[in-house]
């Protein structure tokens, strides 16, 4: 048996754009519907989300009936521990938030290799390898496996480039919200500096042709940040559409 192929790496080094939707609520139903309506990726949200590790698996199992469509998972912190156990049940990308700097994201990539290369513990019974049906495993884990680094404050800006030479560093995420924050804005995406941070970390990043994406829900923001480079970009959040949806569908009859 093989390994599974990463789709979302794979069209990563193809170029182009891929559309993707941040799935929060948990359950895999909800990242089956996201998958049904045909984005790219879904991000299953760990972070911010109510999911633990164990919650990850069957939204991943539920995606796992979608080839078209490439989980992408945000784990809680950059911790060797955690990113084990996503891997272990069958995460191939993974974002990591909050890197500040190169050691942060080479400790992010050692957590994700092998020794000699890096620090991931051994274990070949995992629904990663098939459960041992993978017997190659440990040799082709690293082709396949997919780390974001996701930048999302002053630092990070200002490490931008030693970041994303970090070997096995294969894409980075901008992250607006908690950069606006740390630039003195909390809640305030749209002041002019923010924009310019982003779309200047958009314009040096792709002078490295390193693969960089985002999330806002800003719409007339996101097709900006498209035009500036942004090759996988998450266009909206679950919770925010559905609670968009609910809203609308009570205010029209309001009146009655």
């Amino acid at each position: 048996m093989h390994i599974p192929h990463n789709l979302f790496k794979r069209r990563l080094r193809e170029g182009g754009q891929q559309f993707g939707a941040w799935h929060t609520m948990g359950g895999g139903q909800q990242a089956e519907l996201l998958a049904v309506a045909g984005y790219d990726w879904v991000l299953i949200d760990s972070e911010h989300g109510a999911m633990e590790v164990t919650d990850v698996l069957p939204v991943l199992q539920g995606l796992s009936g979608f080839p078209d469509c490439a989980p992408v998972v945000r784990i809680a912190e950059n911790d060797t521990a955690l990113i084990k156990r996503h891997l272990d049940q069958g995460a191939q990308t993974l974002m990591v938030p909050m890197v500040h700097s190169a050691q942060a994201a080479r400790a992010a990539v050692a957590a994700m290799r092998y020794a000699p290369e890096g620090v991931r513990g051994m274990n070949g019974i995992t629904r990663a390898s098939r459960f041992g049906a993978v017997s190659d495993y440990v040799a082709q884990a690293a082709s396949e496996l997919c780390l974001i680094v996701q930048i999302e404050s002053r630092a990070g800006m200002d490490a931008l480039e030693e970041i994303a030479a970090v070997p096995g560093v294969d894409a980075v995420f901008i992250g607006p919200a908690d950069l606006a924050a740390d630039m003195g804005y909390p809640g305030n995406l749209a002041v002019p500096e923010v924009e310019a941070a982003v779309l200047d970390g958009f314009a040096r990043l792709k002078a490295l042709d390193m693969p960089s994406g985002i999330i806002t829900l800003d719409e007339a923001a996101l097709r900006r940040y498209i035009a500036a480079g942004s090759r996988f970009t998450a266009l909206g959040i679950d919770a925010a559409w559905l609670m968009a949806a609910a809203r609308a569908s009570l205010a029209r009859f309001q009146d009655i």
